[in-house]
C-alpha cells in the first residue's frame, strides 16, 4: 500500500462520511454542502444545485471561523461541513483537515459527486 493510502485510510477512520442518500437530510439539518472540484470538472460531471463552490486549495482558510478569509457561514466550530469531491478521495483528506482545525462535524460523501448525481436525478433537490 502506498503512503497516499495510508494517509487516505487514515483520515477516513476519523470521518462519519455520508453515503449519497443521507445527504438530503444531512441538509435539511442545516449542514453545508461543499463542491470542492475544480470549475473546469464541475462543467464538465454537472453542477450540484445550492452547493457552496469552495475549491480545494482555499477551503481551510473559507471554513475556519478565525480566519480573515472566512465565509459568512463559517460561524463556529459546530458547523457540518459535507465535502464533495469527484468520487470521495479528495473530499475525505479535505474533511480531514477541516477537523484538524477543530470543525469536528465536518465529513465527505462517499462516492462523491458520482454517487450523489443519481440521487439528485432521482428527484431530490440539494
Amino acid at each position: 500500500m502506498s503512503r497516499i493510502d495510508d494517509v487516505l485510510a487514515a483520515a477516513r477512520a476519523r470521518l462519519r462520511r455520508l453515503q449519497a442518500h443521507e445527504v438530503p437530510a444531512a441538509l435539511e439539518r442545516g449542514a453545508l454542502l461543499v463542491d470542492i472540484r475544480p470549475a473546469a470538472q464541475r462543467a464538465a460531471e454537472g453542477e450540484v444545485p445550492g452547493a457552496l463552490l469552495i475549491e480545494r486549495n482555499v477551503l481551510e482558510w473559507r471554513a475556519d471561523p478565525t480566519s480573515e478569509a472566512r465565509l459568512p457561514q463559517a460561524t463556529d466550530d459546530d458547523v457540518e461541513w459535507v465535502i464533495l469531491c469527484s468520487e470521495g478521495y479528495t473530499s475525505s483528506l479535505a474533511a480531514a483537515a477541516l477537523q484538524d482545525l477543530g470543525l469536528h462535524r465536518a465529513t465527505d460523501v462517499v462516492g462523491g459527486y458520482h454517487a450523489l448525481a443519481p440521487v439528485l436525478g432521482a428527484g431530490v433537490r440539494v
